[in-house]
């Protein structure tokens, strides 16, 4: 038995009982080895995507007329792209010895997906419902003009496909725009005890420069990108977790193409050309009597910023083709290194910010000892329920409301930015931070938000035999539609709701909340026949109409 394919099926055990209720009810999965495998997708999804549990669900697409896609998720807008992840998975049950060799004829139902689902002329047999409503959100982007960078994902607990398949993917001829990954119980391991500390050694290259300051040290320096690469080949994930970025990929982003390029056409001058990498420590020491060329030992060593660069630089080195670098001498990397008091994990924070704040970034996290967040916890709790302001690993109850479900409902329902809501996800706690968190915000505006968003999205994942098909697009909208028809019946505006008026919201919503989906729906109803009038409005073009907020003034 493999300790590591042990170790994620004991997690699975736990996992199946946390999604049983709700596979049940999207999935019609009861029995217990298809709920082990659905878990083992659900797994995958949440942590090579870093994901929230109801958003690694929401992702899922497990089932009859699937194109042998498990589970697809859609990044948001950037730079004239989108990155489009599809997962497969095949999970043995029977045998732990991680042995097998991910199936050729898995590989095979992606490669007949992707040339399917990203034409948007091609005709679609049966597909499933869920999948269709993201598939036709693709479709419709590509249609707007933005290109996909397609990331496809073969997940088991056993060994990579096998040459023959290899081959099966060059003849598929997607070149850069399709990129390939494996994903096993090794690595969802590596990723899982991310937590646990580095300590290694960095050979730097030249002069460094070093200085204590207000009980921190800094040291200023130039290393081979060789060694890059090593130390993430030792280490991998484990180091970039206080890193604020996912590793986006080589082919097909803008930026790592260019890092990668520079690296093959012009090395010595990458030094110039690259920002540098940030590391932090608790404790770094050398031989301080050299002159220079120190080897540098460092405790609990993180990379909070430049984690693109090192992942590019590994992954141009391990290119089989790579042979530029039979010199490497001549490529270097600027390195910053920061021993930090290790009680002092708001400045850690600080600086991660401020590094990362000039790139698209998930801010989540840096934002959640902001004075604003820290006052809703506290005004929440004192309602009877509980704001998470950083991310968990905890599986939320109905009375948990997560800072990133709060800030999308609150830019619905009250903001009035429903598209926003949902497609500038990675501005909710950067540019649209202050417009979402005002400092008149209180508790029940946001309970009372997300309640209103709560009811919307569960009927875009599992809408009624009776509702129309815009449902699937429109959760945002009819959030927001639902706000006004409460504000309505209370008598209220959005600034006068606070906690005195709580409990009649409350109740409003448990007693009306039906009534007040069917009048929204009703509303961006009349907005669509408004904007199209009796023309026939294809899932392309509905989830256009929502992406861009054209309804907004109708309502």
């Amino acid at each position: 038995m493999n300790i590591h394919a042990s170790i994620i099926d004991q997690r699975l055990d736990s996992l199946v009982d946390n999604i049983r209720q709700q596979a049940a009810e999207d999935f019609k999965i009861t029995d217990d080895t298809r709920l082990k495998s659905l878990a083992f997708v659900f797994l995958c999804v949440k942590t090579i995507l870093d994901l929230e549990d109801e958003e690694a669900f929401d992702c899922l697409t497990e089932g009859s007329g699937d194109f042998g896609v498990d589970a697809i998720h859609i990044s948001e807008e950037y730079d004239g792209e989108f990155t489009v992840s599809l997962f497969q998975a095949k999970y043995e049950h029977k045998k732990l010895e991680a042995s097998s060799h991910f199936p050729e004829t898995g590989i095979s139902a992606l490669i007949n997906a992707i040339k399917h689902l990203f034409d948007p002329s091609a005709e679609l047999q049966y597909i499933n419902p869920r999948l269709r409503a993201k598939v036709e959100e693709v479709r419709s982007l590509i249609r707007d003009g933005y290109i996909p960078q397609v990331r496809a994902l073969a997940c088991n607990n056993g060994l990579i496909w096998n040459a023959a398949t290899d081959e099966a993917i060059e003849r598929a001829g997607f070149g850069n725009q399709v990129t390939w990954e494996h994903l096993n119980h090794e690595r969802l391991v590596t990723i899982i005890q991310a937590s646990k500390p580095v300590s290694d050694a960095l050979q730097l290259s030249g002069k460094a420069l070093v200085e204590d300051m207000d009980f921190s040290r800094v040291l200023l320096g130039r290393v081979e990108v060789n060694e890059i690469a090593t130390l993430i080949e030792r280490h991998g994930e484990r180091l970039l977790e206080r890193n604020i970025r996912r590793y986006l990929g080589l082919q097909g982003n803008r930026i790592n193409e260019a890092i990668s390029n520079t690296l093959h056409t012009d090395k010595r001058n990458f030094y110039f050309y690259n920002n540098g990498i940030t590391l932090t420590c608790d404790k770094f020491s050398y031989n301080a009597l050299q002159n220079g060329d120190y080897q540098v030992r460092i405790e609990n060593l993180q990379i909070i910023n430049g984690g693109q660069t090192c992942m590019t630089i590994f992954k141009t080195l391990h290119d089989p083709q790579a042979y530029l670098f039979e010199d490497n001498s001549q490529a270097f990397v600027l390195l910053r290194l920061y021993q930090l008091p290790n009680n002092n994990e708001d400045l850690v924070r600080q600086i991660t910010y401020a590094t990362n704040s000039q790139n698209p970034v998930d801010l989540r996290d840096l934002r959640a000892n902001d004075d604003r967040q820290q006052r809703l916890e506290m005004d929440i709790q004192q309602l009877g329920f509980s704001y998470h302001r950083k991310r968990t690993d905890r599986r939320t109850k109905s009375t948990d409301v997560t800072s990133g479900t709060a800030a999308e409902a609150i830019l619905a329902v009250w903001r009035n930015k429903p598209h926003q809501a949902k497609f500038f996800i990675r501005e909710h706690f950067g540019k649209l931070y202050n417009t979402i968190f005002t400092e008149q915000l209180n508790g029940a505006q946001v309970i009372i938000a997300v309640y209103l968003y709560r009811i919307a999205e569960n009927r875009r994942k599992r809408p009624e035999s009776g509702d129309p098909e815009f449902v699937r697009y429109a959760s945002c909208f009819i959030a927001m539609q639902m706000g006004r028809h409460l504000l309505h019946d209370l008598q209220l505006s959005v600034e006068q709701l606070s906690h005195k008026h709580f409990k009649a919201a409350k109740q409003y919503i448990e007693q009306r909340g039906e009534t007040y989906f069917t009048a929204a729906v009703n509303d961006v109803q009349q907005a669509l026949n408004k904007l199209y009038g009796t023309q026939d409005i294809s899932l392309q073009q509905l989830s256009a109409t929502f992406r861009r907020g054209d309804l907004i003034e109708r309502l």
